[in-house]
């Protein structure tokens, strides 16, 4: 019977005549040697899914002349070329550089040759020498031989024996890779193929068929195939054993020049006149089984060997992916060649397949049972039944060893059946499943099967080129409809099956465990499924094939293809806990979990988790890390608290600190997200419940941090307008600090001003530096300032007074719209008064501009805890000061009044930033002789535009807003209640404090955005009035 090897292509290259191919050892790369002197190296697994451009891995150009033979030397990260030029080439195909070439014959070079472990490289030419070359030794020629048609030993330069047989001349020859027979194969132009056994020098036999010279022929080193390629464009694979031709392969590329195959694999290729073709031959799933004990039998070509896995307990300790060492002994062989070697259900026969036919053997003893002609055979749930299939149109059932005298003869082509509880039959587009007893249809299932795999319940799984589906089979609902009476259709019964889950994975091998199914799959992992949820064990580099379960050790065993055992662990006690928690039996499952491992506690939380159990599985879980997000995630802050102490890592604090303001504990989220040194949350919860102490403390953190923003912040929410002016200086935003002082601080503008001039002349613009004025020599370009200084001094005593609750928020929250300037401004229109002039700060009226306050502010602030007083007044950074002081004095009428947006949070970076209504009021530019210096005046017009700051204080007849300027200590939130009266709006809580009476919008523009700037020269009437007694507690 044949070998019926499935044939698949790999790679499929059409380009100029191939001479020679060869397989990388480890890479998926074939060498292909062309007839125009170049060499290409394919990747033949990349080729099946994307063009032959990317298939193509590198190019060498070699020779002008034909290239006849190339090969990889792996070890050393070489190809070697032979060609017509009669040198042999040597290149590193990493970096694509000429290793050597040399002359090394005096004709044609025909073939080369590399020894597997020495150093040894041989060549073949034309002139008839076959020549051994050292590459350690400087690639010296060491030995010589004559007479191709001789066997020689590389020890000695006399030929051992010389076979004679082919009539013609003879072109190729190959040894058989086995220990078992002393074969060797050859071809020639006489049109054969010769089968030699060297150690009697005779023919054994003489293989006819091709219609021209045979120019390659080989063993295949895993299959029992010998392959030959000749001139007629064919490809023959004969059977290595009966000699019988089991296939012809014609690819239309003209005539076979050569042929490589890939130990290990069943991996073939060839070259042609018009390109190169490689094939996959059969399956490599090996031919091994093993029984419930541990017995594990495997074949070895024709021989059977087996071993035993003994207990993991005491006697050997298994670590999860390592090589399980077994002790092999020789069963026996076996008359066909096995394709697939299965046990029993009870383990007590082993079948063979192959070559078209079954052998039954005992497990054993290893003898002869029963045997028969069949394509298929497969095992019921009960060993004394089994099916075959002798054909696509015939499928025969048995009951122990004897026929039954029921059988399926399939209207449809039977291309596969499988074993189990029920017998599948599978066709090309669907499967269909019988009665053992009675051979009548159970169900039809409308689907492209690859395999069938039942558990010893009623579970079943599916599996198709995607995904598999998991099945039960409802016994009792079918026999009911059979006892019934009712007829049987065709398609079976419809409720014989219900759904139970689909899982979008492609298994390669696999088994059950109870309701548990252990599969491997194309993407070479090891997974496992219970109740539709995919659990992973490992991973893998190459195909692995899952042999079984043994619950005695609790181990899951897979293979390679080269038979290498592999162990994993997996408890029965951890299937067994999740098969109750599906059944929803969660009384069984407590008490199967004290059995299970602590090791695998956490795969247990994680299947809880994907069930919906999450109060179960953060007691059961022993990961912090997924013990915390459970915590989290099931609102229990206590125990998430506890872990982020012992893992010390910001991101869970500041998790715990975002949960804990969803629950409405401020106390525990104000740690958390101290702990987290999440400065925004700190800004947020500070700032929302009026906690000055906490705004300075995150001030001077903020600072250490380097967090600018989040310090400017702070210091203007708690009315330090110095401190941010001298934030400012520190950033190197000297610019900025002047229109910052002019809207906010007017005794500071002098210092920042002269800061100003001297950055720009260390820049060397002289001429910008020049036309910036200082109010106390240029009052005439600041309209307005005196009252400005005043209003300041009245906010700072009423800040040192400390702030209300923020309770009365909603008291206070209408003095957003206070334009405190003009009020003041009507309240003095001929401006103010002596006794109140005289506390303005005297630093602006000092000769040079700079007084002494300002100077000392400069060096060190004694009123505020100054972070910067030791810094250099000058920041080295990079200013660009000429951009914000030349600007003319805007005359422009004054924009639409804006209203603060009620419900807009107050970004990091951009809050309580108050853009200045007019540049030109904050520093001026014109042309020197306009520029005259005066004695500042109390009397004068004023230029007056809208205000809409809030932070103005007064007495307690109107207690201020909650984030007025002038802060006092508050503190923190104590309990973990919500504040009484706490706005759920947070637009109107950033401290803005504008003095120069200039209308200044707050909180919407960054100090270089000057859109919004604009100029009035009366309050706006819709602004809430003050009364004198206010402005006079104000002031006083």
């Amino acid at each position: 019977m044949p070998l019926r090897l499935d044939i698949k292509r790999k790679l499929s290259n059409r380009s100029d005549r191939v001479k020679a191919v060869d397989y990388h050892p480890t890479e998926p790369w074939l060498l292909v040697a062309l007839y125009n002197g170049s060499v290409h190296i394919w990747n033949y697994e990349t080729q099946a899914s994307h063009s032959s451009a990317h298939a193509l891995v590198k190019t060498f150009e070699v020779s002008e002349l034909p290239v006849r033979t190339a090969k990889f030397i792996a070890r050393k990260s070489w190809i070697v070329t032979g060609s017509d030029d009669m040198q042999i080439r040597v290149f590193n195909y990493n970096t694509h550089e000429r290793v050597i070439s040399f002359d090394a014959h005096a004709d044609f070079i025909r073939m080369i040759a590399v020894h597997h472990t020495l150093p040894y490289l041989i060549s073949a030419s034309d002139d008839y020498f076959i020549k051994l070359w050292d590459w350690e030794k400087g690639w010296r020629n060491i030995m010589v031989l004559f007479y191709i048609t001789h066997i020689w030993s590389l020890g000695s330069r006399v030929p051992n024996y010389t076979l004679d047989g082919h009539k013609s001349g003879v072109n190729c020859l190959d040894y058989y890779h086995g220990s078992d027979k002393p074969y060797l194969v050859s071809g020639a132009d006489d049109k054969t193929v010769k089968i030699w056994d060297y150690q009697n020098k005779s023919c054994v036999q003489t293989l006819d068929g091709h219609t021209n010279n045979v120019s390659i022929v080989c063993f295949h080193p895993e299959l029992p195939i010998i392959v030959s390629g000749s001139e007629d464009g064919t490809v023959r694979i004969w059977h290595a054993n009966t000699y019988r031709l089991e296939n012809t392969l014609n690819y239309g590329m003209e005539r076979v020049w050569a042929v490589a195959y890939l130990k290990g694999s069943n991996d073939l290729a060839f070259g042609y006149d018009e390109g190169t073709i490689a094939i996959k031959l059969g399956r490599e799933e090996p031919a091994v089984s093993m029984d419930a004990s541990g017995k594990i039998i495997w074949a070895r070509h024709s021989e059977i060997q087996t071993s035993n896995i003994k207990a993991s307990g005491e006697e050997v300790h298994l670590e999860d992916g390592e090589q399980v060492i077994l002790p092999v002994k020789d069963l026996g062989s076996c008359e066909i060649y096995p394709q697939t070697l299965q046990h029993s259900p009870n383990g007590r026969f082993v079948v063979v397949c192959g070559d078209g036919e079954y052998i039954i053997y005992t497990a054993l003893a290893w003898r002869n049972k029963s045997f028969g002609q069949a394509l298929e055979f497969v095992w019921a749930m009960d060993s004394n039944e089994y099916a075959i299939r002798e054909s696509s149109s015939s499928v025969r059932l048995f009951k122990s060893f004897k026929e039954k005298p029921v059988s399926i003869r399939p209207s449809y082509g039977a291309e596969a059946i499988f074993g189990g509880a029920l017998l599948g039959v599978r066709s090309s587009s669907f499967l269909i499943f019988y009665d053992w007893e009675t051979a009548l249809p159970v169900r039809r299932v409308d689907a492209a099967v690859r395999n069938v795999l039942w558990s010893e319940s009623d579970l079943v799984a599916i599996a198709s080129e995607e995904s598999f589906y998991v099945l039960r089979f409802n016994r009792s609902a079918y026999q009911a409809h059979i006892e019934s009476g009712a007829q049987v259709q065709e398609d079976g019964f419809e409720a014989a099956f219900e759904f139970v889950t689909e899982i979008s994975e492609s298994v390669r091998t696999g088994c059950w465990v109870g309701d548990c199914f252990i599969y491997t799959n194309v993407a070479n992992r090891l997974n496992y499924v219970v109740g539709g949820q995919v659990a992973t064990l490992s991973h893998f580099d190459n195909n692995m094939y899952l042999l079984g379960y043994i619950p005695r050790d609790n181990r899951i065993y897979i293979c390679d293809k080269n038979l290498a055992v592999m162990s994993y662990s997996l408890p029965l006690s951890l299937i067994e806990y999740q098969t109750a928690v599906i059944r929803n039996d969660m009384e069984h499952a407590a008490r199967v979990l004290p059995s299970v491992p602590v090791d695998q506690h956490n795969r247990i939380a994680r299947f809880l988790e994907g069930r919906g159990l999450k109060e179960e599985a953060l007691h059961v879980s022993t990961d912090t890390e997924h013990k915390f997000e459970l915590a989290v995630q099931l609102g229990h802050l206590d125990i998430a608290y506890e872990i982020a102490k012992t893992a010390a890592h910001d991101q869970k604090w500041k998790t715990i600190g975002d949960a804990a303001l969803s629950a409405w504990k401020f106390g525990l989220a104000e740690e958390c997200l101290h702990r987290a040194r999440d400065f925004e949350g700190l800004l947020m919860i500070y700032q929302t419940s009026g906690n000055a102490t906490g705004l300075a403390e995150l001030a001077t953190m903020a600072v250490e941090a380097g967090s600018n923003n989040i310090a400017f912040v702070c210091f203007l929410l708690l009315g330090q307008t110095e401190q941010c002016v001298d934030l400012l200086i520190h950033t190197g935003r000297i610019p900025e600090a002047a229109l910052f002082a002019r809207t906010y601080a007017p005794s500071q503008i002098n210092r920042v001003v002269a800061l100003w001039k001297a950055s720009l002349e260390s820049q060397g613009k002289h001429k910008s530096a020049e036309a910036l004025a200082e109010p106390t020599r240029y009052p005439n370009l600041f309209s307005d300032f005196e009252y400005g200084l005043t209003a300041e001094m009245g906010f700072k005593r009423r800040r040192d007074r400390g702030l209300v609750s923020a309770g009365e928020y909603v008291e206070w929250k209408d003095s957003l719209d206070w334009d405190v300037i003009g009020q003041i401004k009507e309240r003095y229109p001929n401006g103010i008064p002596p006794e109140l002039s005289q506390q303005q700060p005297s630093a602006l009226t000092s000769p040079d501009g700079l007084g002494s306050q300002s100077a000392q502010s400069m060096r060190s602030n004694t009123s505020l805890n100054d972070p910067y007083a030791s810094t250099s007044t000058l920041a080295k950074s990079d200013v660009n000061g000429s951009q914000a002081a030349l600007i003319s004095p805007v005359r422009s009428a004054s924009p639409a009044r804006r209203t603060p947006s009620p419900n807009r949070m107050i970004s990091p970076i951009r809050a309580a930033q108050t853009s200045p209504a007019s540049v030109s009021n904050a520093a001026s530019f014109s042309q020197p002789s306009v520029m005259q210096p005066q004695q500042h005046s109390q009397s004068g017009s004023f230029v007056s535009n809208q205000s809409k700051t809030s932070n103005v204080s007064f007495e307690a007849s109107h207690p201020p807003h909650p984030t007025l300027l002038g802060k006092t200590h508050l503190t923190g939130i104590a309990t973990d209640d919500r504040p009484d009266g706490l706005s759920d709006s947070l637009s109107h809580l950033s401290l803005d404090v504008n003095t120069t009476g200039t209308g200044s919008l707050r909180g919407d523009m960054d100090f270089e955005d000057f859109s919004s700037i604009g100029n009035s020269t009366t309050a706006n009437d819709d602004l809430a009035a003050l009364n004198d007694d206010e402005i006079d507690a104000l002031l006083m």
